[in-house]
């Protein structure tokens, strides 16, 4: 069985300054793949990415809060991490063994820190990840457009350390 882990779909990213490539597109993925978990009872992980006390990033941050447009009933894991992978010291790996999952379906932000490294340890932890082309986004850098830093990753992990598909091709 497959669980639907879901990065760092915050206020502050999503909602922030710096707004998302496709970012609307993006969400439309994700609730998508919600539904279809929602729908035969696939677990779902969200991960929010936190700071210090005393950052903007603190646990009690707006910042740090689930965007609202996110369709939820209620039935998910909400965790809390401070790395970009998220299975570093967050106790996902445990939770995932708990519920007999046998791989991972990942979604959201940002592309080149969160989704890439958790992407690349998923498989080495026992747990073959499919990246959802579709389901993650980022910002554009001074170096990249977030387009170029999306469509990179997508054919990078493509292979070596994922599947790589489309939210309306995935199934629970």
């Amino acid at each position: 069985m497959h669980a639907l882990l879901i990065l760092d779909l915050q206020v502050g990213l999503f909602h922030g300054a710096e707004k998302p490539w496709r970012g609307e597109a993006m969400l439309e993925a994700v609730n998508t793949l919600l539904d279809k978990a929602h729908a035969v009872g696939a677990p779902v992980f969200l991960a929010r990415h936190v700071g210090p006390e005393g950052s903007p990033l603190t646990p009690d941050a707006p910042l740090t809060r689930l965007i609202a447009e996110l369709q939820l009933n209620g039935s998910e894991r909400v965790f809390e991490k401070r790395r970009p992978n998220a299975f570093v010291g967050t106790g996902l790996v445990e939770a995932l063994r708990e519920y007999g999952v046998t791989g991972v379906v990942i979604a959201g932000m940002k592309t080149q820190y969160c989704v890439d490294s958790t992407c690349r340890a998923a498989g080495d932890l026992g747990f073959p990840a499919v990246l959802v082309a579709d389901g993650h986004s980022c910002s554009d850098t001074p170096g990249l457009s977030a387009e170029a830093i999306v469509a990179h990753h997508n054919g990078t992990l493509a292979g070596a350390f994922c599947r790589v598909m489309n939210a309306q091709e995935i199934e629970f």
